[in-house]
């Protein structure tokens, strides 16, 4: 369930962009401020709102750690400000003064990014607080940028459509045309995929245009040399141009909000459709997931901010959250079976699949025999591919049909735990997926993106062994049945 729990009407003119700490929200606005709000009782915070832009702030950002906020306007400049009491940091002008547009923290804080409306992209060094490197895109203004969850790279989108890779030595790595009518926000996802025959791990991102499309896009996380955006599929649902898209802090979900004035949440594993939101009354122009708690906010031309609350044990199944009423794969329509197909990079079988009615419960009785013989898939490798993901869906169906308790699913990989590990934030994960969190340098806690006092994990045996016990009741179950 997604319900509307708080409203912001604190900003006299249109809403650009909102961000969540962990323990506040900031806003931004035409009016020229900056407003923070407390996520305990949704307050605004006692030296709340910043002043000292000249012009309108149309982006702002927290560091990861929290502790400091930057935020960027049309007068030229990035501003830094301390969240613990609302003092002025610095002011870092971009060159030429020209309005800067976007600005993002990179994953340990080192840099911040700027990007101006003269294409220009400047590389903050945030302890020095001096220019690093700088660059600049071809054409358009620069509107977007998202750092990849290593910080080893971050993607630039413009006005011309261009979505542009830089290393984090500001060299141009990968340029392509994106939207044909323009970049308006892009976002990484903080989980990596798997693709490829070789099980290649990829960055998975999200852009969204003018053109009123969201697409997904994965980077190749091997060989930054040879870097380059692979097309992953399209999302639709929005009739005019998407201004804003953001993922939950589990890369499940994929919120976008747009000029029809609606907010849409997909899933990111299958591209259905599981809600969509209609509150507001003007264009939605940003929406932000909260990095440990069930919140969503979204900030539009209207002046208001609402703040949006799941369900916390939400879990999915086919299309539905858990307490709206499911949609599972069997019940899927063929429309939704070709939504499935191009999430999973197999856009160019939609067309066999829709002249051969597949619908949800055609799809789960697809054989290998039936993918050639039938539809006429003549490569080994694509029928391969499309069997393996025809698994996948069953075996999911199989993990929801158990009723796994939640607290035998790692936090991470939302998949039922072998060797858990107890970290220093309290809470237990899959060892090697807390493992591989660590070796991306982060230093956070998955759970409550607090800073980790020690990278010891130590085994969980207590809840390894009531995980067993649980896997040989349901084993003995389904002996009996």
């Amino acid at each position: 369930m997604v319900k509307l729990i708080h409203t912001f009407a604190d900003h006299s003119d249109d809403v650009n962009y909102c961000a969540f700490s962990s323990s506040c929200l900031a806003t931004c606005s035409l009016d020229k401020t900056i407003r923070l709000y407390s996520l305990n009782n949704f307050t605004e915070l006692p030296y709340s709102p910043l002043k000292g832009h000249t012009y309108a702030v149309h982006c702002c950002c927290f560091s990861p750690s929290g502790h400091i906020l930057a935020s960027c306007s049309t007068d030229g400049t990035t501003m830094l400000w301390n969240t613990h009491n609302g003092q002025m940091l610095a002011v870092l002008k971009q060159p030429r003064g020209s309005p800067v547009r976007v600005c993002r923290f990179s994953p340990d804080s080192a840099y911040l990014v700027s990007g101006a409306a003269d294409g220009s992209v400047v590389l903050w060094n945030v302890q020095s607080l001096k220019l690093y490197r700088s660059g600049s895109v071809k054409d358009g203004s620069l509107v977007a940028c998202a750092f990849s969850p290593n910080g080893n790279l971050f993607v630039t989108g413009s006005s011309c459509g261009d979505l542009t890779i830089w290393d984090d030595k500001m060299r141009c790595l990968y340029n392509e045309k994106g939207h044909d009518l323009g970049v308006t926000c892009c976002d990484f996802s903080s989980q990596a995929v798997s693709g490829g025959e070789q099980g290649s791990r990829y960055f998975r991102m999200a852009s969204c245009g003018q053109d009123n499309q969201i697409k997904l896009w994965l980077i190749s996380l091997a060989d930054l040399l040879g870097c380059e955006l692979k097309y992953e599929c399209t999302l639709n649902g929005h009739s005019a141009p998407v201004l804003a898209c953001a993922f939950s802090y589990d890369g499940q979900m994929l919120v976008s909000g747009s000029v029809d004035k609606s907010i849409i949440i997909h899933d990111t594993k299958t591209g259905s459709i599981l809600h969509t939101l209609t509150q507001h009354t003007r264009y939605v122009t940003t929406c932000a997931f909260a990095p440990d708690i069930p919140l969503l906010a979204t900030g539009s031309m209207d002046k208001t901010v609402n703040i949006w609350q799941f369900d916390p044990k939400q879990h999915f199944a086919g299309s539905g959250l858990e307490d709206e009423p499911k949609i599972s794969t069997e019940n899927w329509s063929e429309e939704e079976v070709s939504v499935w197909l191009c999430a999973q990079g197999l856009k160019d079988l939609v067309g066999i699949f829709k002249m051969n009615n597949i619908d949800g419960k055609e799809l789960l009785s697809l054989t290998k025999h039936s993918l050639s013989n039938d539809l006429k898939i003549e490569s080994l490798g694509l029928r391969s591919k499309v069997f393996r993901k025809i698994e996948e869906l069953r075996s999911n169906m199989d993990s929801v049909s158990l009723g796994i308790p939640d607290e035998f699913l790692c936090p991470i990989t939302r998949e039922l735990m072998k060797e858990p590990v107890i970290a220093a934030d309290g809470y237990s994960y899959e060892k090697e997926a807390m493992e591989n969190w660590i070796s991306k340098k982060r230093r956070s806690s998955p759970m409550t993106n607090l800073p980790l006092q020690s990278l010891i994990l130590t085994p969980n045996r207590t809840l390894k062994m009531a995980i067993n016990r649980w896997l040989e009741s349901q084993q003995k179950y389904n002996e009996t049945t």
